[in-house]
Protein backbone atom coordinates (compact mmCIF):
# COMPACT_ATOMS: atom_id res chain seq x y z
CA UNK A 1 0.00 0.00 0.00
CA UNK A 2 1.26 3.57 -0.95
CA UNK A 3 2.33 5.51 1.53
CA UNK A 4 2.46 9.88 2.05
CA UNK A 5 4.41 11.79 2.05
CA UNK A 6 4.27 14.33 4.25
CA UNK A 7 7.84 15.51 3.99
CA UNK A 8 6.98 18.05 1.97
CA UNK A 9 3.78 19.57 2.84
CA UNK A 10 4.61 22.85 4.27
CA UNK A 11 1.57 25.67 6.13
CA UNK A 12 -0.73 25.96 3.78
CA UNK A 13 0.20 23.03 1.42
CA UNK A 14 -1.24 24.20 -1.82
CA UNK A 15 0.55 27.70 -1.45
CA UNK A 16 3.71 26.46 -0.88
CA UNK A 17 5.60 27.14 -3.97
CA UNK A 18 7.93 24.13 -3.43
CA UNK A 19 5.44 21.52 -1.71
CA UNK A 20 3.75 18.86 -2.91
CA UNK A 21 -0.05 20.44 -3.83
CA UNK A 22 -1.61 16.81 -3.61
CA UNK A 23 -0.72 15.51 0.19
CA UNK A 24 -3.45 15.92 3.15
CA UNK A 25 -2.75 18.91 5.22
CA UNK A 26 -1.87 17.79 9.27
CA UNK A 27 -4.03 18.33 12.24
CA UNK A 28 -1.63 21.37 12.65
CA UNK A 29 -2.25 23.24 9.59
CA UNK A 30 -6.28 23.41 9.23
CA UNK A 31 -5.82 26.58 10.68
CA UNK A 32 -8.71 28.36 8.83
CA UNK A 33 -11.44 29.78 10.76
CA UNK A 34 -14.10 31.30 9.47
CA UNK A 35 -13.58 34.93 8.38
CA UNK A 36 -11.32 33.04 5.77
CA UNK A 37 -13.83 31.01 4.33
CA UNK A 38 -15.86 34.98 4.50
CA UNK A 39 -13.24 36.50 3.13
CA UNK A 40 -13.41 34.14 -0.23
CA UNK A 41 -16.48 34.72 -1.23
CA UNK A 42 -16.27 38.39 -0.25
CA UNK A 43 -13.67 38.63 -2.94
CA UNK A 44 -15.14 35.93 -5.20
CA UNK A 45 -18.37 38.00 -5.80
CA UNK A 46 -16.40 41.13 -5.82
CA UNK A 47 -14.41 40.57 -9.01
CA UNK A 48 -14.83 43.06 -11.94
CA UNK A 49 -16.08 39.91 -13.78
CA UNK A 50 -18.54 39.31 -11.27
CA UNK A 51 -20.26 42.76 -11.30
CA UNK A 52 -20.31 42.87 -14.99
CA UNK A 53 -22.17 39.35 -15.21
CA UNK A 54 -24.36 40.56 -12.66
CA UNK A 55 -24.81 43.64 -14.03
CA UNK A 56 -25.45 42.26 -17.56
CA UNK A 57 -28.08 40.10 -15.88
CA UNK A 58 -30.16 43.24 -15.16
CA UNK A 59 -30.12 43.54 -18.55
CA UNK A 60 -30.28 40.38 -20.45
CA UNK A 61 -33.42 39.37 -19.53
CA UNK A 62 -35.43 42.05 -18.92
CA UNK A 63 -36.78 41.22 -15.71
CA UNK A 64 -37.83 44.30 -12.99
CA UNK A 65 -34.76 45.07 -10.46
CA UNK A 66 -36.56 43.51 -7.25
CA UNK A 67 -36.88 39.99 -9.73
CA UNK A 68 -33.27 40.18 -10.65
CA UNK A 69 -32.34 40.83 -6.92
CA UNK A 70 -34.45 37.78 -5.48
CA UNK A 71 -32.67 35.68 -8.36
CA UNK A 72 -29.06 36.34 -6.88
CA UNK A 73 -29.98 35.86 -4.05
CA UNK A 74 -31.49 32.55 -3.89
CA UNK A 75 -28.52 31.28 -6.22
CA UNK A 76 -26.23 32.53 -3.20
CA UNK A 77 -28.51 30.11 -1.46
CA UNK A 78 -28.43 27.25 -3.13
CA UNK A 79 -24.65 27.46 -4.01
CA UNK A 80 -24.20 27.89 -0.38
CA UNK A 81 -26.30 24.55 0.56
CA UNK A 82 -23.55 22.80 -2.71
CA UNK A 83 -20.22 23.90 -1.42
CA UNK A 84 -21.13 22.38 2.36
CA UNK A 85 -21.82 19.20 0.47
CA UNK A 86 -18.69 19.21 -1.46
CA UNK A 87 -16.12 20.62 0.93
CA UNK A 88 -17.03 18.12 3.84
CA UNK A 89 -14.55 15.57 2.29
CA UNK A 90 -12.05 17.86 2.30
CA UNK A 91 -12.22 19.15 5.35
CA UNK A 92 -12.28 15.78 7.04
CA UNK A 93 -9.77 14.09 5.30
CA UNK A 94 -7.10 17.38 4.47
CA UNK A 95 -7.49 16.38 0.62
CA UNK A 96 -7.70 18.27 -2.49
CA UNK A 97 -10.35 17.94 -4.86
CA UNK A 98 -8.18 15.55 -7.18
CA UNK A 99 -7.73 13.37 -4.16
CA UNK A 100 -11.30 13.60 -3.48
CA UNK A 101 -11.99 12.84 -7.05
CA UNK A 102 -10.31 9.62 -7.44
CA UNK A 103 -12.38 7.85 -5.02
CA UNK A 104 -15.27 7.85 -7.23
CA UNK A 105 -13.36 8.26 -10.76
CA UNK A 106 -10.50 6.15 -9.84
CA UNK A 107 -6.89 6.65 -9.05
CA UNK A 108 -6.31 7.65 -12.93
CA UNK A 109 -9.88 8.64 -14.19
CA UNK A 110 -9.89 11.22 -11.26
CA UNK A 111 -7.40 13.60 -14.04
CA UNK A 112 -10.50 14.04 -16.17
CA UNK A 113 -12.37 15.81 -13.53
CA UNK A 114 -8.88 17.74 -12.59
CA UNK A 115 -8.20 18.88 -15.79
CA UNK A 116 -11.37 19.67 -16.86
CA UNK A 117 -11.78 21.98 -13.80
CA UNK A 118 -8.17 23.20 -14.41
CA UNK A 119 -9.54 24.44 -18.03
CA UNK A 120 -12.22 26.04 -16.27
CA UNK A 121 -9.61 27.52 -13.87
CA UNK A 122 -7.43 28.59 -16.63
CA UNK A 123 -9.97 30.44 -19.27
CA UNK A 124 -11.24 32.37 -15.44
CA UNK A 125 -7.58 33.31 -14.66
CA UNK A 126 -6.85 34.90 -18.10
CA UNK A 127 -10.69 36.69 -18.18
CA UNK A 128 -9.44 37.95 -14.78
CA UNK A 129 -5.96 39.00 -15.32
CA UNK A 130 -7.67 41.25 -18.61
CA UNK A 131 -10.14 42.26 -16.23
CA UNK A 132 -7.88 43.77 -12.85
CA UNK A 133 -5.91 45.16 -16.18
CA UNK A 134 -8.61 47.09 -16.85
CA UNK A 135 -8.22 48.31 -13.53
CA UNK A 136 -4.74 49.51 -13.76
CA UNK A 137 -5.69 51.20 -16.94
CA UNK A 138 -8.25 52.91 -15.55
CA UNK A 139 -5.33 54.32 -12.60
CA UNK A 140 -3.04 54.94 -15.46
CA UNK A 141 -5.53 57.56 -17.16
CA UNK A 142 -6.89 59.29 -14.33
CA UNK A 143 -3.52 60.15 -13.06
CA UNK A 144 -2.36 61.07 -16.87
CA UNK A 145 -5.73 61.89 -18.56
CA UNK A 146 -3.87 60.16 -21.70
CA UNK A 147 -6.62 58.39 -23.77
CA UNK A 148 -4.56 55.28 -24.87
CA UNK A 149 -3.96 55.86 -28.48
CA UNK A 150 -4.92 53.41 -31.54
CA UNK A 151 -6.44 50.39 -30.78
CA UNK A 152 -4.75 46.66 -31.09
CA UNK A 153 -7.35 43.45 -31.40
CA UNK A 154 -9.58 45.81 -29.27
CA UNK A 155 -7.07 47.41 -26.67
CA UNK A 156 -5.36 50.23 -26.56
CA UNK A 157 -2.07 51.06 -25.99
CA UNK A 158 -2.44 52.05 -22.03
CA UNK A 159 -4.64 48.85 -22.11
CA UNK A 160 -1.81 46.63 -23.36
CA UNK A 161 0.75 48.25 -20.89
CA UNK A 162 -2.11 47.73 -18.24
CA UNK A 163 -2.57 44.31 -18.99
CA UNK A 164 1.64 43.08 -18.83
CA UNK A 165 1.68 44.59 -15.98
CA UNK A 166 -1.10 42.63 -14.36
CA UNK A 167 -0.09 39.42 -16.17
CA UNK A 168 3.41 39.66 -14.83
CA UNK A 169 2.59 40.87 -11.53
CA UNK A 170 0.80 37.09 -11.25
CA UNK A 171 3.92 35.80 -11.96
CA UNK A 172 5.93 37.18 -9.46
CA UNK A 173 3.48 36.61 -6.49
CA UNK A 174 2.71 33.22 -7.26
CA UNK A 175 6.92 32.78 -7.77
CA UNK A 176 7.37 34.55 -4.28
CA UNK A 177 4.82 32.19 -2.69
CA UNK A 178 1.09 32.44 -2.42
CA UNK A 179 1.70 33.94 1.65
CA UNK A 180 1.59 37.15 0.13
CA UNK A 181 -1.85 36.94 -0.98
CA UNK A 182 -3.73 36.74 1.62
CA UNK A 183 -2.90 40.07 2.37
CA UNK A 184 -4.51 40.99 -0.30
CA UNK A 185 -7.66 38.84 1.00
CA UNK A 186 -7.56 40.33 4.42
CA UNK A 187 -7.65 44.33 3.12
CA UNK A 188 -9.37 44.05 -0.61
CA UNK A 189 -12.75 43.07 0.39
CA UNK A 190 -13.80 45.89 2.75
CA UNK A 191 -12.01 48.62 0.54
CA UNK A 192 -14.29 47.07 -2.32
CA UNK A 193 -17.78 47.50 -0.54
CA UNK A 194 -16.22 50.84 0.77
CA UNK A 195 -15.60 52.12 -2.98
CA UNK A 196 -18.82 50.86 -4.08
CA UNK A 197 -20.61 52.72 -1.56
CA UNK A 198 -18.83 55.94 -3.12
CA UNK A 199 -19.83 55.03 -6.09
CA UNK A 200 -23.74 54.69 -4.92
CA UNK A 201 -23.71 57.70 -2.92
CA UNK A 202 -21.85 59.79 -5.97
CA UNK A 203 -24.59 58.29 -8.58
CA UNK A 204 -27.38 58.93 -6.10
CA UNK A 205 -26.67 62.72 -5.58
CA UNK A 206 -26.38 63.22 -9.52
CA UNK A 207 -29.06 61.28 -10.39
CA UNK A 208 -31.76 63.53 -8.26
CA UNK A 209 -32.99 61.24 -5.97
CA UNK A 210 -34.68 59.03 -8.52
CA UNK A 211 -32.14 56.08 -8.44
CA UNK A 212 -34.04 54.14 -6.33
CA UNK A 213 -37.27 54.12 -8.42
CA UNK A 214 -35.27 53.50 -11.52
CA UNK A 215 -33.52 50.89 -10.07
CA UNK A 216 -36.55 49.31 -9.26
CA UNK A 217 -37.91 49.72 -12.49
CA UNK A 218 -35.77 50.92 -15.13
CA UNK A 219 -34.76 47.30 -16.25
CA UNK A 220 -38.54 46.27 -16.09
CA UNK A 221 -40.19 44.49 -19.61
CA UNK A 222 -43.58 47.02 -20.34
CA UNK A 223 -45.19 44.18 -21.59
CA UNK A 224 -43.61 41.77 -18.98
CA UNK A 225 -45.85 39.28 -16.96
CA UNK A 226 -45.52 36.87 -13.92
CA UNK A 227 -44.20 34.07 -16.61
CA UNK A 228 -41.35 36.14 -18.24
CA UNK A 229 -40.34 37.51 -14.71
CA UNK A 230 -40.25 33.76 -13.83
CA UNK A 231 -38.35 32.65 -16.63
CA UNK A 232 -36.08 35.55 -15.98
CA UNK A 233 -35.87 34.43 -12.24
CA UNK A 234 -34.84 30.75 -13.22
CA UNK A 235 -32.22 32.05 -15.73
CA UNK A 236 -30.23 34.39 -13.50
CA UNK A 237 -30.40 31.58 -10.68
CA UNK A 238 -29.18 29.35 -13.46
CA UNK A 239 -26.62 31.34 -14.50
CA UNK A 240 -25.10 32.42 -11.47
CA UNK A 241 -25.05 29.30 -9.96
CA UNK A 242 -23.15 27.78 -13.24
CA UNK A 243 -20.60 30.86 -12.41
CA UNK A 244 -20.25 29.35 -8.84
CA UNK A 245 -19.71 26.02 -10.51
CA UNK A 246 -16.40 25.52 -10.74
CA UNK A 247 -15.70 26.66 -7.11
CA UNK A 248 -18.57 24.43 -5.90
CA UNK A 249 -16.78 21.54 -7.87
CA UNK A 250 -13.02 22.09 -6.14
CA UNK A 251 -14.00 23.42 -2.84
CA UNK A 252 -12.43 20.72 -0.72
CA UNK A 253 -9.66 22.43 -2.60
CA UNK A 254 -9.99 25.52 0.33
CA UNK A 255 -12.34 23.35 3.20
CA UNK A 256 -9.57 21.12 4.18
CA UNK A 257 -8.12 24.24 5.94
CA UNK A 258 -11.14 24.98 8.06
CA UNK A 259 -10.66 24.04 11.69
CA UNK A 260 -14.01 21.73 11.29
CA UNK A 261 -17.17 21.32 9.90
CA UNK A 262 -19.10 23.57 11.96
CA UNK A 263 -16.34 26.76 10.97
CA UNK A 264 -16.66 25.90 7.19
CA UNK A 265 -20.47 26.08 7.07
CA UNK A 266 -20.60 29.34 9.37
CA UNK A 267 -17.77 30.56 6.80
CA UNK A 268 -19.97 29.81 3.86
CA UNK A 269 -23.46 31.06 5.81
CA UNK A 270 -21.54 33.98 5.92
CA UNK A 271 -19.94 34.33 3.26
CA UNK A 272 -22.14 33.50 0.25
CA UNK A 273 -25.56 34.49 0.84
CA UNK A 274 -24.48 38.24 2.76
CA UNK A 275 -22.08 39.27 0.38
CA UNK A 276 -24.49 38.32 -2.35
CA UNK A 277 -27.18 40.12 -0.70
CA UNK A 278 -24.89 43.67 -0.20
CA UNK A 279 -23.03 42.84 -3.60
CA UNK A 280 -25.96 42.35 -5.56
CA UNK A 281 -27.83 45.58 -3.99
CA UNK A 282 -24.65 47.82 -4.90
CA UNK A 283 -24.66 46.71 -8.56
CA UNK A 284 -28.13 46.75 -8.88
CA UNK A 285 -27.94 50.51 -7.91
CA UNK A 286 -24.81 51.45 -9.38
CA UNK A 287 -26.06 50.05 -12.86
CA UNK A 288 -29.82 52.03 -12.25
CA UNK A 289 -28.16 54.93 -11.23
CA UNK A 290 -25.47 55.02 -13.77
CA UNK A 291 -28.41 54.39 -16.76
CA UNK A 292 -30.07 57.73 -15.01
CA UNK A 293 -27.15 59.67 -14.87
CA UNK A 294 -25.65 58.85 -18.49
CA UNK A 295 -28.37 57.37 -20.49
CA UNK A 296 -26.87 54.30 -20.96
CA UNK A 297 -26.60 50.68 -19.30
CA UNK A 298 -23.11 50.29 -18.34
CA UNK A 299 -21.96 46.76 -17.01
CA UNK A 300 -18.72 47.67 -16.15
CA UNK A 301 -18.16 49.63 -12.80
CA UNK A 302 -14.50 51.36 -14.10
CA UNK A 303 -16.18 52.77 -16.83
CA UNK A 304 -18.89 54.45 -14.55
CA UNK A 305 -15.87 55.67 -12.26
CA UNK A 306 -14.44 57.32 -15.43
CA UNK A 307 -17.66 59.27 -16.26
CA UNK A 308 -17.58 60.70 -13.07
CA UNK A 309 -14.51 62.63 -13.73
CA UNK A 310 -13.22 62.06 -10.21
CA UNK A 311 -9.89 61.75 -10.31
CA UNK A 312 -9.41 60.52 -6.31
CA UNK A 313 -12.54 58.08 -6.77
CA UNK A 314 -10.57 56.86 -9.51
CA UNK A 315 -7.27 56.14 -8.06
CA UNK A 316 -9.15 54.62 -5.20
CA UNK A 317 -11.59 52.42 -7.41
CA UNK A 318 -8.62 50.86 -9.61
CA UNK A 319 -6.71 50.31 -6.96
CA UNK A 320 -9.35 48.30 -4.47
CA UNK A 321 -10.61 46.63 -7.77
CA UNK A 322 -7.22 45.57 -8.69
CA UNK A 323 -6.52 44.35 -5.22
CA UNK A 324 -9.67 42.49 -5.03
CA UNK A 325 -9.47 40.77 -8.68
CA UNK A 326 -5.89 39.94 -8.73
CA UNK A 327 -6.10 38.47 -4.73
CA UNK A 328 -9.33 36.10 -5.78
CA UNK A 329 -7.79 35.02 -9.05
CA UNK A 330 -4.89 33.92 -7.29
CA UNK A 331 -6.86 31.72 -4.82
CA UNK A 332 -10.13 30.50 -6.91
CA UNK A 333 -8.35 30.52 -10.54
CA UNK A 334 -4.59 30.04 -9.82
CA UNK A 335 -4.69 27.29 -7.34
CA UNK A 336 -7.35 24.74 -9.11
CA UNK A 337 -5.16 24.77 -12.59
CA UNK A 338 -1.77 24.29 -10.91
CA UNK A 339 -3.71 21.31 -9.09
CA UNK A 340 -5.23 19.82 -12.20
CA UNK A 341 -1.89 20.12 -14.11
CA UNK A 342 0.27 18.83 -11.81
CA UNK A 343 -2.24 16.22 -11.18
CA UNK A 344 -1.55 15.13 -14.93
CA UNK A 345 2.18 14.08 -13.52
CA UNK A 346 2.88 14.80 -10.42
CA UNK A 347 6.22 14.20 -10.52
CA UNK A 348 7.74 16.10 -13.87
CA UNK A 349 5.78 18.76 -13.11
CA UNK A 350 6.38 21.37 -9.96
CA UNK A 351 4.13 23.75 -8.33
CA UNK A 352 5.72 26.31 -10.42
CA UNK A 353 6.15 24.60 -13.40
CA UNK A 354 2.63 24.78 -13.53
CA UNK A 355 2.10 27.36 -12.76
CA UNK A 356 3.92 29.47 -15.94
CA UNK A 357 1.81 27.23 -17.83
CA UNK A 358 -1.19 28.69 -16.65
CA UNK A 359 0.34 32.06 -16.94
CA UNK A 360 0.98 31.08 -20.45
CA UNK A 361 -2.65 29.71 -21.10
CA UNK A 362 -3.78 33.61 -19.32
CA UNK A 363 -1.69 35.12 -21.74
CA UNK A 364 -3.52 34.26 -24.65
CA UNK A 365 -7.35 34.13 -23.01
CA UNK A 366 -6.69 37.80 -21.56
CA UNK A 367 -5.23 38.94 -24.23
CA UNK A 368 -7.97 38.04 -27.09
CA UNK A 369 -10.80 38.72 -24.61
CA UNK A 370 -11.98 42.04 -25.69
CA UNK A 371 -11.71 41.67 -29.09
CA UNK A 372 -12.41 37.96 -29.65
CA UNK A 373 -13.81 35.86 -26.46
CA UNK A 374 -16.25 37.96 -25.22
CA UNK A 375 -18.20 38.53 -28.34
CA UNK A 376 -19.84 35.00 -28.00
CA UNK A 377 -21.50 36.48 -24.64
CA UNK A 378 -20.48 36.29 -20.78
CA UNK A 379 -23.69 34.09 -19.85
CA UNK A 380 -23.08 31.63 -22.93
CA UNK A 381 -19.29 31.27 -21.52
CA UNK A 382 -20.66 30.51 -18.22
CA UNK A 383 -23.40 27.98 -18.93
CA UNK A 384 -21.40 25.74 -21.33
CA UNK A 385 -18.87 25.45 -18.60
CA UNK A 386 -21.07 24.87 -15.40
CA UNK A 387 -22.62 22.31 -17.60
CA UNK A 388 -19.50 20.18 -18.23
CA UNK A 389 -18.37 20.42 -14.46
CA UNK A 390 -22.05 19.76 -13.36
CA UNK A 391 -22.41 16.01 -13.63
CA UNK A 392 -18.83 15.28 -11.95
CA UNK A 393 -20.09 17.33 -9.00
CA UNK A 394 -23.37 14.63 -9.19
CA UNK A 395 -20.93 11.54 -9.45
CA UNK A 396 -18.68 12.89 -6.26
CA UNK A 397 -21.80 13.94 -4.08
CA UNK A 398 -23.68 10.53 -4.26
CA UNK A 399 -20.55 8.47 -4.60
CA UNK A 400 -19.29 10.04 -0.96
CA UNK A 401 -22.54 10.29 0.77
CA UNK A 402 -24.67 7.33 -0.43
CA UNK A 403 -21.99 4.92 -1.76
CA UNK A 404 -19.60 5.48 1.12
CA UNK A 405 -21.25 6.78 3.38
CA UNK A 406 -18.78 9.70 4.32
CA UNK A 407 -16.07 7.18 4.84
CA UNK A 408 -12.72 7.65 2.36
CA UNK A 409 -9.73 5.06 2.56
CA UNK A 410 -6.61 7.96 3.21
CA UNK A 411 -4.23 5.18 1.85
CA UNK A 412 -6.03 3.81 -0.96
CA UNK A 413 -6.65 7.75 -2.28
CA UNK A 414 -3.02 7.80 -2.74
CA UNK A 415 -2.40 4.20 -3.85
CA UNK A 416 -1.92 5.13 -7.90
CA UNK A 417 -1.03 1.07 -8.64
CA UNK A 418 -3.67 -1.06 -6.27
CA UNK A 419 -6.33 -0.12 -3.66
CA UNK A 420 -10.06 -0.37 -3.76
CA UNK A 421 -9.95 3.08 -5.69
CA UNK A 422 -7.83 1.65 -8.59
CA UNK A 423 -10.71 -0.10 -10.29
CA UNK A 424 -9.82 -0.78 -14.03
CA UNK A 425 -6.20 0.12 -14.37
CA UNK A 426 -7.42 3.25 -12.55
CA UNK A 427 -10.21 4.31 -14.08
CA UNK A 428 -13.99 3.73 -12.67
CA UNK A 429 -15.63 3.15 -16.11
CA UNK A 430 -19.27 3.34 -15.17
CA UNK A 431 -18.42 6.68 -13.45
CA UNK A 432 -16.89 8.19 -17.27
CA UNK A 433 -20.69 6.54 -18.90
CA UNK A 434 -22.57 8.30 -16.55
CA UNK A 435 -20.33 11.57 -16.65
CA UNK A 436 -20.33 11.41 -21.01
CA UNK A 437 -24.13 11.01 -20.64
CA UNK A 438 -24.72 13.66 -18.34
CA UNK A 439 -22.55 16.18 -20.01
CA UNK A 440 -23.84 15.98 -23.74
CA UNK A 441 -27.55 16.51 -21.85
CA UNK A 442 -26.70 18.99 -19.96
CA UNK A 443 -24.33 20.76 -22.51
CA UNK A 444 -27.38 20.71 -25.19
CA UNK A 445 -29.80 22.86 -22.92
CA UNK A 446 -27.17 25.59 -23.30
CA UNK A 447 -26.81 25.40 -27.07
CA UNK A 448 -29.87 23.41 -28.79
CA UNK A 449 -32.97 26.08 -29.05
CA UNK A 450 -35.16 23.36 -28.42
CA UNK A 451 -33.74 22.89 -25.19
CA UNK A 452 -33.77 26.66 -24.53
CA UNK A 453 -36.89 26.47 -21.80
CA UNK A 454 -34.20 24.11 -19.66
CA UNK A 455 -31.30 26.88 -20.51
CA UNK A 456 -31.50 28.24 -16.85
CA UNK A 457 -31.37 24.35 -15.22
CA UNK A 458 -28.56 23.08 -16.88
CA UNK A 459 -26.41 23.09 -14.40
CA UNK A 460 -28.75 21.41 -11.88
CA UNK A 461 -29.95 19.19 -14.55
CA UNK A 462 -26.82 18.06 -15.23
CA UNK A 463 -25.76 16.89 -11.94
CA UNK A 464 -28.80 15.48 -10.94
CA UNK A 465 -28.30 13.40 -14.86
CA UNK A 466 -24.66 12.46 -13.42
CA UNK A 467 -25.74 11.11 -9.87
CA UNK A 468 -28.52 9.31 -10.94
CA UNK A 469 -26.83 7.49 -14.00
CA UNK A 470 -23.80 6.71 -11.44
CA UNK A 471 -26.03 5.25 -9.02
CA UNK A 472 -28.13 3.01 -10.98
CA UNK A 473 -25.18 1.66 -12.29
CA UNK A 474 -22.59 1.63 -10.05
CA UNK A 475 -24.02 1.24 -6.56
CA UNK A 476 -23.42 -2.73 -6.75
CA UNK A 477 -19.16 -1.78 -7.28
CA UNK A 478 -18.58 0.02 -4.03
CA UNK A 479 -16.09 -1.11 -1.46
CA UNK A 480 -16.02 1.26 1.20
Amino acid sequence: MASIDQSNVAHGGTLDPEGNALNPVGADEKTWGWFAIFNIWANDVQSLFGYSLVASLFISFGVGGWTAFAALITAGLFVMWMVNLSGAAGEKYGIPYPVFARASLGTQGAKLPAILRATVAVFWYGVQVYFASTAVALLIRSITGASGGVEILGLTGIDWISFLIVWGFHIVIFWRGMNWVETFLNIAGPFVYLVMIGLVIVLWQRSDGQLLSATASIFANPEGTFWTEFKGFTAIVGTMVAYFAAVMINFSDFSRYAKDNRTMKLGNLAGLPFNMILFSALALLTTGGAAVVFGEEIINPTEIVERTDSVLLGVIAAITFFAATVGINLVANFIPAVNGIANLAPEKISFRKAGLITSIFALVIGGFWNSFISQFGISGFVNTLGAVLAPIFGIMIVDYYLHRKEQLSEADLYNMEGGIYHFDNGWNGRAVKAFGVAAVFSVATVWVPWFAVLSGFNWVIGAILGGVIYHAIAKDQVKV
